[in-house]
């Protein structure tokens, strides 16, 4: 009998605590989504009425001209396509060269894995600064070009750690029955070790791939002269145009075009356009995260 009012007890208590922990996930997660959600509404919403706040769920005065006057820009096409190269590009070629890297100071017979190891760990932590970097990039003539924004990263020392760790968990057995068949390294490399290392590739895939989405401020500094601005360099011009048309209410017609429009607004805009993309590709990728992919490959 007590034992069935304890079973009871802990039953309710069970219940209490889930219910508090779904009240909380939700509000976490309302937390998390919110910020999102409201610079969406403020993209939908008309920026002289913006400005009086009081936004909460949905747009009070809906209107897509924030959108219109982002997307009238002439060379928003350049910029998004040198921005999805520069992704495509630059995503590839770092995973793919870190990845070789990654590979070989995780080979246990080769003499000089740890003193790589610790060459490129160093450069983790001492730098050049910008001055310098910049009079290499000048020197090496990779500046005002596509290069710089992929060159510069092949290899990273930290997403090179990531992959050498998550190599060195895969069995020692698969390289070795490999090269025993007289598989050589860049064929054991391709077909044994690159194909079990896709959770972490995935994983590191997107994190570069937003750093690349993301980055402004090399284009503004390398690419001075335009011919290779990316989306978000295109869209900090408008952001600066929408700013500066706002302080020109003197030309009634452009104060005319600009009257229904904010730097807010227009913000809220661009955030959507730059985030969006980035988002939509998380999905595609979802399956990778997962472990114990390696589970199960050798059998005894």
């Amino acid at each position: 009998m007590a034992s069935k009012k304890s079973h009871i007890r802990q039953s309710l208590g069970s219940r209490i605590f889930d219910v508090f922990l779904y009240l909380f996930m939700i509000l976490f997660a309302f937390a998390m989504v919110y910020p999102f959600w409201n610079q969406l509404i403020i993209s939908f919403n008309e920026g002289s009425d913006t400005v009086y706040g009081g936004l909460t769920f949905w747009p009070r005065k809906f209107t897509i001209d924030n959108y219109t006057y982002v997307f009238r820009r002439m060379n928003l096409p350049k910029g998004v396509f040198m921005s999805v190269m520069r992704v495509v590009v630059g995503t590839f070629t770092s995973l793919f060269c870190t990845s070789m890297l990654a590979y070989i100071v995780s080979i246990k017979t080769f003499a000089g894995r740890k003193f790589i190891r610790i060459v490129f760990l160093i450069t983790m932590y001492f730098g050049g600064g910008m001055i310098p970097t910049y009079l290499l990039f000048v020197n090496l003539h990779l500046t005002e070009s596509f290069t710089v924004y992929w060159l510069p990263g092949l290899i990273s020392a930290y997403n090179m750690i990531l992959i050498s760790s998550y190599m060195q968990g895969i069995p020692d057995s698969l390289a070795e029955s490999a090269r025993m068949d007289g598989a050589s390294e860049l064929r054991t490399f391709f077909r044994i070790i690159l194909p079990l290392c896709k959770p972490v590739l995935a994983a590191l895939a997107i994190m570069v791939a937003v750093g690349h989405w993301n980055s402004w401020f090399d284009v503004y500094i390398y690419n001075p002269s335009g011919d290779y601005d990316t989306l978000q360099m295109y869209l900090r011009k408008i952001l600066l145009n929408a700013e500066a048309a706002q302080k020109l209410q003197n030309d009634q017609k452009k104060y005319e075009a600009m009257r229904h429009l904010t730097p807010t607004s227009v913000r809220a805009a661009t955030t959507m356009i730059v985030t969006i993309p980035i988002v939509m590709v998380y999905p595609f990728f979802q399956k990778y995260f997962i472990s114990g992919i390696t589970i199960g490959a050798v059998k005894g």
